[in-house]
């Protein structure tokens, strides 16, 4: 994975935000972009899951953000 392709963090304040004042009818995962990252990167990578497991990493440190909060 090159340098300037590392995943970010997908629990932003932004994002923490929009997940507080959403309606309780409201589905909202701030993490959908982190799993789509990371199936992407399956994609391109063959299934070689070596290959992304910096992506993995930002998608279970978001969730435990977000079980957290």
């Amino acid at each position: 994975m090159a340098a300037d392709d590392k995943p970010e963090n997908p629990w932003t304040d932004s994002a923490a935000s929009t997940f507080d004042g959403k309606q309780y009818s409201q589905y909202f995962d701030p993490c959908q972009e982190a799993a789509s990252k990371s199936l992407r990167c399956l994609h391109r990578n063959g299934g070689d899951r070596e290959m992304c497991s910096d992506y993995f990493q930002a998608y279970r440190d978001c969730k435990k953000q977000w079980v957290r909060s």
